[in-house]
């Protein structure tokens, strides 16, 4: 051994590597909001793939005001909107449409996410830190990843229920079995997401950095090339393919909703389901637009850069930013999808309208 190693040798690892665990620094290898992993071990493959990993660093402080101001807003709104939407339909349940079936299972989905929304919130105000034990950190990513894709596959259900009335409103072979199948389809759809997200109990983890334990959202750094091919297929699956099918059901609805209405000889009712069905397309249009398809797209744009070893420490910089900007944005669907149920359902638009006119009446009649 050469003297010059022999040195080096002596040194504590953390002299060679102490630019790396300055304050604010964080490695481009965590998929979370948090800093690199550190060396908490005597094993020399995980030093060195440390060591390979921590090679570009950068600043996050813009976090620390994005995410607890976004999260707070979801909250303070998804709260009240899902828990009346779930209120409602459950009031109506012995008369509920199959649409209606697949609104209060993605409400309820929804709910179960933003109740976690305060320990994110505690999490990033206090920069990165993570009181809450391990199981807690797996359950709140489990909870993020099961209502994003919980909500993606709801909305392709609702998506489909529709064009199936739109486009064939005289077939008998899709009311077989009613609301019974749709609760089976609810079913269903609850242990695919189960499935598709449960390695992220496996991936997520917390660990510490500069002596304070933080909360690994995609996977640690060690495990960032074992969660490459496991985060491209759940964007395939739980984004990509139900978006692609959405987009089918919707292009061939407009060419029936385009169509004039005496084309179809139809009536008055006949036209409110039209416009009904157009509400629709628009508003979850909008959803997938503001919360599913940056998300992905960012996501996915991040995990190829990030794959790449001979990539530039700015372009990895860059597209993280990116990304992480964008992950917020995909809670917002806990409050545009009661948004999507108040627009496509004008009983309840009706007895909203109502109950404001009542409320301003007898303000008015105090007064």
């Amino acid at each position: 051994m050469s003297p010059c190693l022999c040195q080096n040798a002596k040194m504590p690892l953390s002299a060679h590597f102490s630019p790396f665990f300055t304050e604010g620094v964080i490695s481009l290898t965590s998929l979370d909001f948090a800093s690199s992993e550190p060396f908490t071990g005597p094993n020399t493959h995980n030093i060195i793939k440390g060591i390979s990993n921590s090679n570009c660093t950068y600043k996050e402080d813009f976090k620390r005001i994005l995410l607890p101001t976004v999260y707070t807003m979801v909250c303070l709104l998804g709260l009240p909107l899902n828990t009346v939407v779930i209120l409602k339909i459950w009031r109506a349940r012995p008369n509920l449409s199959r649409s209606n079936i697949y609104m209060l299972n993605l409400a309820i989905a929804d709910f179960l996410y933003v109740m976690s929304l305060p320990l994110l919130v505690y999490n990033y105000g206090s920069r990165d830190y993570w009181p809450f034990g391990e199981f807690t950190c797996k359950l709140v990513r489990f909870q993020f990843y099961s209502n994003l894709h919980g909500s993606i596959l709801f909305l392709t259900c609702i998506s489909v229920q529709r064009y199936v009335g739109v486009c064939h409103p005289l077939a008998m072979w899709h009311k077989k079995g009613g609301r019974k199948m749709a609760w089976r389809v609810c079913g269903g759809v609850w242990l695919l997401v189960i499935a598709l997200c449960a390695p992220t109990f496996h991936f997520a983890a917390t660990g510490v950095q500069r002596n304070r334990t933080v909360c690994y959202d995609l996977s640690t750094p060690a495990h960032s090339v074992d969660y490459y091919p496991y985060g491209m297929a759940l964007t395939c699956l739980g984004f990509l393919l139900p978006f692609l099918g959405i987009m089918v059901c919707y292009c061939r609805m407009a060419q029936i909703l385009c169509r004039p209405v005496s084309y179809q000889g139809v009536s008055m009712a006949t036209k409110e389901k039209r416009d009904k069905a157009v509400r629709m397309i628009i508003v979850v249009a909008t959803v997938f637009c503001i919360s599913f398809l940056p998300f992905h797209l960012t996501k996915t744009v991040y995990l190829v850069v990030r794959s790449f070893p001979g990539t530039p420490c700015e372009t990895k910089n860059l597209f993280s930013v990116i990304y992480k900007s964008t992950r917020p944005f995909a809670s917002m669907n806990s409050f545009l999808d009661p948004i999507l149920f108040y627009f496509t359902q004008p009983r309840y638009r009706q007895s909203t309208k109502r109950f404001v006119l009542r409320v301003t009446t007898l303000k008015g009649t105090s007064v």
